[in-house]
């Protein structure tokens, strides 16, 4: 008898814990995957990235996220087309485990079914490839030697599209007062900060009027 209500006691705590997960599992955000029926090529994906200078961009331009990248499909699989070190293409679902807590945000132009046919979306890619394999930008510059995440998107959308997404602003327009920041600013330019640099940075993209959100966790 004993070992009859131990079995049954033990099995009413695996469908207690298997109930528990499940209700998890359906919890807003709790470790969801992009839905890739959603996602359509040209999408643009955002992230808290773990990088060294990601918490100083955060603070800097006021916003949570310090990454981004563009969405395209090739064959049956998605990935990311973004400027880390080098620039490449990485796939979807290994980007949002690369970052914080894997949480992401996919936003797409507004008017992406007009834009972004089939021809401009083979120009993205044809100025996309002249950036593959160069160096990301420790030093947010705007030449085309090195290049950083959010400067890629707007370049490649600008000049496949004509499309200008964020707003353009100078480097002295931040919030530079966070000693996070003013320290990876002496690392980065010593004492010749370059004040009026032309930047755009992911919280611009983000923030655009041109976008819409799609999907995010």
């Amino acid at each position: 008898m004993k070992i009859q209500f131990h079995l049954l006691a033990a099995f009413v705590l695996c469908l207690l814990l298997a109930d528990q997960a499940f209700a998890q599992s359906l919890a807003p955000g709790a470790n969801r995957l992009p839905d890739e029926v959603e996602i359509k090529n040209g999408d643009l994906i955002f992230q808290t990235s773990l990088s060294s200078q990601s918490r100083a961009i955060q603070l800097a331009t006021k916003s949570k996220y310090s990454h981004c990248g563009i969405i395209y499909k090739e064959g049956n699989k998605f990935y990311v087309f973004e400027a880390v070190q080098t620039v490449k293409r990485t796939p979807l679902k290994q980007w949002v485990a690369r970052g914080q807590g894997g949480k992401y945000v996919v936003k797409r132009l507004k008017n992406a079914g007009q834009v972004l046919t089939p021809a401009a979306l083979q120009k993205m890619k044809q100025v996309g490839d002249g950036f593959k394999g160069k160096n990301y930008d420790l030093t947010f510059g705007w030449s085309d030697d090195k290049i950083y995440c959010s400067e890629l998107i707007w370049k490649v959308y600008q000049r496949a599209t004509g499309i200008e997404i964020g707003k353009l602003e100078k480097l002295s327009s931040f919030d530079l007062s966070d000693e996070a920041v003013k320290k990876k600013m002496k690392e980065r330019y010593g004492d010749n900060i370059p004040m009026n640099e032309t930047v755009i940075s992911p919280a611009a993209i983000f923030d655009s009027e041109l976008l819409i959100t799609i999907q995010s966790n």
